[in-house]
């Protein structure tokens, strides 16, 4: 009896460790986010440019950085749990850019798990069963 009980606990922690290390990369469209209200009262007044997306010409460059950003994803869809992280995400450019002085970023791509994804269409994120994550590169500069 003992025997069993243990092979069944063994069996349910090893079922519990590959659900919760469910790590699926989905891809998002970006402009239809961009249009939403949660977007425009979450995000600054901080042009975003994604990808080979063209811009005006460059005053001033601060340089690339990078933003990895974590949310709850429980009892949400991929897609609802995405769409909140990369407004996280954007936003914490959008942030860093005025902190340094600058008005834009450009050139965003997808970096998750440092793995570049380079669309003016679309992000990459990483939904697991508790959590959801979008990591993003940009340079931020002055327009």
């Amino acid at each position: 009896m003992k025997l069993i009980t243990s092979l069944l606990l063994a069996t349910s922690m090893l079922t519990a460790t590959a659900v919760e290390a469910r790590d699926d990369i989905g891809k998002y469209p970006i402009q239809s986010l961009l249009e939403t209200s949660k977007a425009k009262n979450a995000l600054l007044d901080v042009p975003l440019y994604f990808a080979d997306q063209s811009y005006g010409s460059e005053s001033g460059k601060y340089g690339e950085v990078i933003t990895n950003k974590k949310t709850n994803a429980f009892n949400k869809s991929d897609r609802e749990a995405c769409e909140w992280v990369m407004l996280s995400a954007l936003k914490a450019l959008q942030e860093r850019a005025v902190k340094e002085g600058m008005n834009a970023v450009v050139n965003i791509q997808s970096y998750y798990k440092k793995r570049e994804f380079v669309s003016s269409t679309e992000y990459e994120c990483g939904a697991g069963m508790l959590m959801a994550g979008v990591a993003l590169k940009g340079t931020l500069v002055k327009l």
